[in-house]
């Protein structure tokens, strides 16, 4: 027999609170011994093939404050444009609880098909209700061709998906949540 359904209301909504780092990143929150090293801690090996690249960011609010327990995933080919068997790609990085900064160390992704070379990302903190997606583009590819960034309806907010390079192998991707110069989300 199956139970009437009509009589359930709908609970409220949770955000990620702390438990995100509790259940994703627990090394990191000082919780040890179920995994030997957090998951995702490292995208790729040391000698990986390719430029080895650090990224780092910030999560802003609509007020420009930034966010310090925001835990970042992120997935990418290789430096050949490969997904798959021997090619990772998936790093799992929190913000350090006092500054906010997030950091990526990884290999520049290669252009997949007419696709620029980018790293998608996928955010959770406190306060977000449903995990947010964008991407992440780099400074100086050509993205004349990148069948999103040409989609974009309104082009003057490209630049936010774009990383700026801020020296050797290192660029700098801040991401604001709303307000003046917010970061692109993507529905997927």
């Amino acid at each position: 027999m199956v139970q009437p359904l009509n009589t359930l209301t709908e609970t409220a909504s949770q955000t990620a609170g702390p438990y995100v780092h509790i259940g994703c990143t627990p090394n990191f929150v000082g919780i040890e011994g179920i995994y030997d090293e957090d998951l995702g801690l490292v995208p790729f090996p040391k000698d990986e093939p390719g430029e080895h690249i650090t990224i780092t960011g910030t999560i802003l609010d609509g007020t420009g404050t930034v966010l310090r327990d925001v835990l970042v995933e992120s997935w990418q080919c290789n430096a050949e444009g490969t997904f798959g068997p021997g090619s990772r790609g998936f790093a799992r990085m929190p913000s350090d609880l006092t500054t906010g900064i997030w950091t990526l160390n990884t290999v520049k992704p290669a252009a997949v098909g007419k696709q620029s070379p980018h790293i998608a990302l996928w955010i959770v903190a406190r306060g977000i209700n449903i995990g947010l997606q964008t991407r992440i583009y780099f400074e100086g590819d050509d993205h004349s061709a990148d069948p999103l960034l040409t989609r974009l309806e309104h082009q003057n907010r490209v630049e936010t998906l774009i990383a700026k390079k801020t020296g050797d192998n290192s660029y700098q991707f801040d991401i604001r949540l709303q307000g003046e110069g917010e970061t692109v989300f993507l529905d997927l």
